[in-house]
């Protein structure tokens, strides 16, 4: 499942991020990719342990932690500290990967399971040429390029790639989520479900079925997950 989420960020936290932005230093990106991913990442990023990491990390775990939808699409068990990264000029592009099944956290020294990708644009679409998160999967591809605040998640199985940069600078805060139900399609039918509850409870508030189905959700999530 392909998952676009709208607002993660405020304008007023964007402006914010994006002031940590411009005083950085960037370095280049293949420092933290695998052998394989190494040789198609062309790109920058902020150090981990940078004095703009450290400012920008909060913002973003503070907005994806007030996000229903976010909370209700992934069932987040560990979120990795979000990171950021810039493709402009020469470091311009990421070919065609599939993310690591397991990262180390440094803060925690942790090691987690990558369930789901995350991608928070950070800059204007019209701003940058090109750029596009190119997600493949056997239906098609499908190509997301998102206003600065919105997101896109999907799974951590999923082959994508970043496409050249031809103009200005694409921005984005990307991480990983380990989920408490690691199966895409028991977290996929949680998350349907959710809503349909959501939908009803709007419509006729809490009676007898919304309760039961309530009581369903809760049932098979207590069946799948692993906390």
């Amino acid at each position: 499942m392909l998952l676009t989420l709208s607002k993660i960020l405020t304008a007023e936290e964007v402006t914010r991020i994006r002031a940590e932005i411009d005083h950085a230093t960037w370095e280049p990106g293949r420092g933290t990719a695998g052998a394989q991913a190494a040789a198609l990442k062309n790109n920058e990023q902020l150090a981990h342990e940078s004095a703009a990491m450290g400012a920008i990390r909060p913002i973003v775990l503070a907005a994806l932690d007030r996000h229903a939808t976010f909370f209700s699409a992934t069932l987040p068990k560990r979120v990795f500290p979000p990171r950021v990264n810039r493709y402009q000029g020469a470091s311009n592009h990421f070919g065609a990967h599939v993310d690591n099944a397991i990262r180390f956290a440094p803060h925690t020294g942790l090691r987690m399971r990558t369930d789901l990708s995350c991608t928070l644009f950070l800059a204007e679409p019209e701003s940058y040429d090109g750029g596009e998160l190119i997600i493949h999967d056997p239906g098609g591809s499908q190509a997301v390029k998102l206003a600065a605040g919105d997101a896109v998640i999907y799974p951590g199985t999923t082959l994508h790639e970043v496409a050249p940069v031809t103009r200005g600078a694409r921005l984005a805060c990307f991480l990983w989520i380990e989920s408490m139900v690691r199966d895409n399609t028991r977290r996929e039918l949680l998350f349907d479900l959710d809503r349909t509850i959501q939908s009803m409870r709007r419509v006729q508030g809490d009676d007898a079925n919304t309760i039961a189905l309530t009581g369903t959700y809760h049932n098979l999530l207590r069946m799948w997950a692993d906390t």
